[in-house]
């Protein structure tokens, strides 16, 4: 993965759910969610004249990132999911699915990158909550067309 590209890319088309300035995450070794002002933090060697690609970069190697790439809203009685991402998609959702994956309130999805490294994990986080234990869960991969849903667009950002 060309984890650069890859942000340029999520940042070009993330403004339908997240501010792009706002879009990494700091993620703990225990998945809680640490700060997403990129442009605010100091240390790292991130210097002034870094973009904003370059400070999440230097953050990188010492620290997991977290990328959302779209919110998730579910319905229930219609068992319905809302996905906003760069393109928005309407899912009906056996009850299992809906069982498995909805959530009360909306949920950004995204992928963690485990620190200095290309590995990830497709996830969902509690960050639309602004709660102090917001945190970062994976997604059980299944046969579901909601995971198969998440998993196109995590494949549509990643720039290799």
């Amino acid at each position: 993965m060309n984890l650069r590209e890859t942000i340029k890319n999520i940042r070009a088309t993330c403004d339908n759910y997240i501010d792009p300035n706002l879009l990494a995450f700091i993620i703990d070794d225990d998945n809680h969610m640490g700060t997403n002002n990129i442009l605010e933090i100091r240390g790292y060697d991130i210097t002034s004249e870094d973009t904003y690609e370059e400070r999440v970069m230097k953050i990188h190697k010492k620290e997991n990132i977290y990328l959302p790439l779209g919110m998730m809203t579910f319905m229930p009685i219609l068992n319905e999911c809302d996905i906003f991402s760069s393109h928005d998609y309407n899912l009906q959702l056996t009850p299992e699915e809906f069982e498995k994956y909805s959530s009360q309130q909306e949920r950004l999805f995204g992928i963690l990158i485990k620190k200095d490294s290309d590995e990830y994990q497709i996830g969902k986080s509690d960050t639309c909550n602004c709660s102090v234990d917001s945190s970062f869960e994976k997604l059980e991969k299944t046969d579901s067309e909601f995971y198969k849903t998440i998993e196109k667009i995590v494949k549509e950002k990643i720039i290799d």
